[in-house]
Order: structure tokens, then sequence, then C-alpha cells
């Protein structure tokens, strides 16, 4: 609670406050955005675990929160690299920085970073989805992670692992 609360508290007071309206403050919100996603993905599932005897998760759900999970880490990962972005041209170009990071350049980057999670992380979800399972595999460790899922295959998981693989180098 006390991070859902610290994420929407963030993105209430950057909103509602007219001196916070700047390129950096935008980014904070949009990470606290992705903070609290990713906070509403994992907590609920690790509630139950811990309130429940039963500590499994369907088929269908341990892809979703793979796929959610997998699309917040790879945009929280280039928001921050457009976030760095965004302090070099401030330190570097002070005279220019507000031409620069323009609202709509922001806006355009922000978006990119969305659909780049996004898109990687279909990718590779696909990729999982491609595999067999058989009844009887469990994944052990909470969070339904990539290379849990992939060690509970029963069919050959090379695919998948390529285009993970590819997938992590281009995101380097």
């Amino acid at each position: 609670t006390v991070s859902v609360v610290g994420n929407l508290g963030m993105i209430v007071i950057i909103r509602i406050n007219p001196k916070l309206h700047t390129p950096m403050y935008f980014f904070l919100r949009h990470l606290s955005f992705l903070d609290f996603c990713y906070t509403c993905i994992i907590t609920p599932k690790l509630l139950e675990i811990l309130v429940v005897d039963t500590r499994t998760i369907s088929y269908v759900g341990c892809m979703m929160q793979f796929f959610f999970g997998c699309t917040l880490v790879i945009t929280e990962m280039f928001m921050l690299a457009v976030m760095a972005y965004d302090r070099f041209a401030a330190v570097c170009n002070p005279l220019l920085y507000k031409v620069a990071m323009s609202p709509k350049l922001c806006s355009l980057l922000v978006a990119g970073t969305y659909t780049w999670g996004g898109m990687c992380s279909l990718t590779v979800t696909h990729s999982l989805l491609e595999l067999s399972f058989c009844n009887s595999n469990v994944i052990h460790p909470f969070g339904s992670e990539y290379s849990a899922i992939v060690s509970a295959s029963c069919s050959d998981s090379y695919f998948s692992q390529m285009t993970c693989f590819i997938i992590s180098t281009l995101n380097e």
C-alpha cells in the first residue's frame, strides 16, 4: 500500500501543481505510473499466495503476469534512458532546453517507450506461447519469470531462447 499511495501521490501532485509541469516531472509522473502498474500486477498474487494454501497460478494467469511484467520492465528501462537524455539536454544545452525538449517531443518519447516495451514483451510472450507444457509441470518460484517458464516446458525451447536473446541484445 505504501508503494501504491506513494506513486499515486506523486502522479497527483505533479498533475495539479503547475510549477511541476516540466519535462523532468512529466517523465517522473510516467515512471511513477509504471511502478504503480508493476505493483498492481505482482502484489495481488503475492498476497493470495501468502493467505491461501494453494500456491499455484493458472497458465493464462502466468502468461498474462509475464507479459505485463515484461512490458513494464522494458518500458521502465527505456523511460530511464529518456530521462537521462532529458537531463543531458538540460545540463549541456540549458539555453536551448525548452526548444529541445518540447512537450510534443516528450510525448513522443514516452509513447515510444510504451510502444517498444509492448512490442518486445509481445514478441517474447508469443515465443513462450508456442511452447507446450505438460500437466505435471509446476513453476516453483513466484513471479512468472522467463527461466522458470522455459524450464517447465516439455518442448524444445530453442526458438524462444533465441527470441529472448535477440530482444535482450536489441535492448542493450
